[in-house]
């Protein structure tokens, strides 16, 4: 969930509790990270059942409300299983449903993730060419004014299903769903990862394949965009952190190689590699906070097919390009999140982000019963941060390194019924926006 606010438009921040609810239950972007089964100190391990009803507010669904119902820990102890219904007074109407860390019966090593989203806006934006007040420039590129998009009535739906299968090696030789035990919420006794950066020694490797299929169409005034795309991801992800949940030392690695055939419904094909690496520093307690930890992150993207095309019956060149919301692009919940989603996106881009995440001692949410009960909130973290990055026409050190976009920020995160979420609050020199969303925004 995000919601960005540049010159013509107006927000106001909500109430904090109000955005806790809300962001939990907008489980159907909930990251998986590994596969761990968690205790708090003193207790026995039990499921947790979700029905709750919220309230957010949002510039894609307006003012809106919504149900949620979640078992986690039923069945399998490491997962999770939820839909979510919203209506918002945007003319928006969505479904959503998620599944997380299900084991594969007689193949202990392997997990499957699903995500299905079904909805409809009053209004959605697109940074993609065919406003006619910018006809000479190309949407979404670094130079780009921030009002070159298309907006208007769409649809955005989408299903993926991805395959994890954890390597017999580090802490994965003998353990495939790792258990720790917490202390309010901080890992007390032990660990996934974070001891080596010897794959052989410490942490989880994992091999995924992950099927997709994506649809959004947005009608303008001008014109009707549609943009389909289906395939096939590939990656091999290094979980390396001593709690993936909540990470305080270690590290985490991901290479992706992404390919749409142009088959069945796809716009057109394309190909795209990213990389992302995470490092986690602990600085240790001290007399006012819990934890200090500074976490680094730095992700690259090239789309290889962006130059090759095909031409149509009519003569018309078809590049074999990604949509808007896929491929090199910045902006929205993970990347950029002073700017709205794929504000940039080219050929080839850069990313670098460094936050400092300090849990304080004092938790006000400890002394409100229907807090406790409820959203049962462990801790709460303050967490000043920065990003950098930038898109480019070409994937080229130097190009990608000049004229970077930049913001800074402030996010509250808490962890609530065990999941960490977040509110993150950014500037730029273009606009400011808030981000809402379950997770830290690395290794999404």
């Amino acid at each position: 969930m995000s919601y960005t606010s540049p010159r013509k438009r107006s927000a106001h921040p909500r109430v904090f509790l109000l955005l806790i609810a809300a962001v939990i239950f907008l489980l159907f972007t909930f990251p998986a990270r590994g596969q761990v089964v968690m205790t708090e100190k003193g207790k026995e391990f039990e499921p947790k059942v979700l029905h709750v009803p919220y309230a957010f507010y949002n510039q894609s669904f307006g003012a809106a409300g919504g149900f949620v119902y979640g078992l986690n820990g039923v069945g399998q102890k490491q997962m999770s299983i939820l839909g979510t219904v919203i209506a918002g007074t945007n003319d928006a109407l969505a479904l959503y449903i998620v599944t997380r860390d299900v084991q594969v019966p007689f193949l202990t090593r392997l997990f499957i993730d699903s995500d299905l989203a079904l909805s409809t806006f009053g209004k959605l934006q697109s940074y993609t060419d065919g406003n006619r007040d910018y006809t000479g420039e190309r949407a979404g590129s670094n130079d780009s004014s921030f009002n070159n998009y298309i907006e208007g009535p769409g649809n955005d739906n989408f299903a993926r299903v991805k395959f994890r299968y954890l390597l017999p090696l580090g802490s994965g030789s003998d353990e495939v769903v790792s258990s720790v035990v917490l202390d309010r919420g901080l890992l007390s006794e032990g660990r996934v990862g974070g001891d080596s950066w010897n794959p052989l020694v410490s942490g989880k490797t994992f091999l995924e394949m992950k099927p997709y299929w994506r649809s959004q169409s947005v009608r303008s005034d001008d014109r009707r965009v549609d943009r389909q795309t289906n395939g096939l991801e590939f990656s091999v992800f290094r979980e390396n952190t001593d709690f993936p949940r909540n990470p305080s030392k270690g590290s985490t690695l991901r290479a992706r190689y992404t390919r749409d055939w142009g088959l069945f419904d796809s716009t057109n094909p394309y190909d795209v590699l990213d990389v992302e690496f995470s490092k986690y520093f602990s600085l240790g307690p001290s007399k006012m906070f819990r934890q200090r930890v500074i976490a680094f992150d730095v992700w690259s993207a090239n789309v290889f097919s962006w130059d090759d095309y095909n031409t149509r019956n009519n003569g018309q060149a078809v590049y074999h390009r990604p949509p808007p919301y896929a491929g090199a692009m910045l902006g929205g919940l993970w990347r950029m999140r002073a700017y709205p989603t794929s504000r940039f996106n080219d050929q080839a881009a850069v990313y670098y982000a460094l936050e400092y995440r300090v849990i304080p001692e004092w938790n006000p949410f400890e002394k409100i019963d229907w807090v406790r009960k409820h959203l049962d909130i462990a801790w709460w973290q303050w967490v000043p941060f920065v990003e950098a990055g930038r898109v480019a026409p070409r994937w080229t050190v130097d190009e990608l390194h000049r004229k970077m976009q930049w913001d800074v920020g402030l996010g509250i995160r808490a962890m609530a019924k065990g999941l960490t979420v977040r509110i993150d609050t950014a500037v730029s020199n273009e606009n400011w926006g808030v981000q809402m969303m379950i997770g830290h925004p690395f290794q999404f």
